[in-house]
């Protein structure tokens, strides 16, 4: 006989043995469901939704995959080649460098953050972060966003911006929430993932005057 009564804990949710039974049943449903459809089926079978009332699915696609690497379910085949959809990143012209940047911040004029869409524009961020980011690109967990920085000299740089990690000792710690506090309140925080100014920008103050920005546009986005 199955023990239901034993807890797993992956990303920031208990699950019980019989709702693990639930996910079984719910893959084993249809052939035709993907992993997309079985997270999407999943959240509303459990009510598992964002502050936002928007689906977890990408808290919920990770959980998945961690229950099928810990043995306690068998997810279909990934139709993309792989279990994260990661593909690498081609290196074109487009990311070529540009010409020389050097004066303070002041002098560069208004700055301007643009949100990256898909397309074009989430290919050259893509490729700008592969080729002159010291981590290089990796896609950004759970909820993003990512920007482009301009001013009238052009691009400037890039930034990106992710869910936060579940739990960091030393942001706790400073925060000092309970852990109470910080599972009602962690959607509330964001990571910046990737912050990157352009090889051929020099320009002192520029990253302070970046960031402030960021963090009175981001919220509204």
């Amino acid at each position: 006989m199955k023990d239901n009564s034993q807890q797993y804990h992956y990303c920031g949710r208990d699950f019980s043995g019989a709702e693990l039974e639930q996910i079984r049943q719910i893959i084993a449903s249809d052939e035709r469901l993907n992993r997309v459809k079985i997270s999407r089926r999943v959240c509303e079978v459990f009510g598992w939704y964002k502050p936002d009332g928007g689906l977890k699915e990408m808290s919920c696609r990770v959980a998945l995959l961690r229950m099928e690497r810990d043995g306690l379910i068998r997810l279909p085949p990934p139709q993309k080649g792989n279990g994260n959809r990661t593909a690498r990143v081609r290196i074109s012209s487009a990311s070529d460098p540009k010409s020389q940047v050097c004066v303070g911040a002041g002098a560069l004029g208004p700055l301007r953050l643009e949100v990256v869409v898909k397309g074009t524009s989430s290919r050259l961020w893509n490729e700008l972060t592969e080729r002159y980011h010291y981590l290089g690109h990796r896609p950004l967990p759970g909820a993003q966003l990512r920007y482009f920085v301009f001013s009238g000299s052009g691009l400037l740089a890039t930034l990106g911006f992710g869910a936060s990690a579940w739990s960091v000792a030393d942001r706790d710690h400073y925060i000092g929430w309970t852990a109470k506090q910080r599972r009602s309140n962690l959607h509330l925080i964001v990571n910046n993932a990737r912050f990157l100014i352009l090889p051929w920008v020099q320009s002192r103050n520029l990253a302070s005057k970046i960031l402030s920005l960021a963090c009175k546009q981001i919220r509204d986005d």
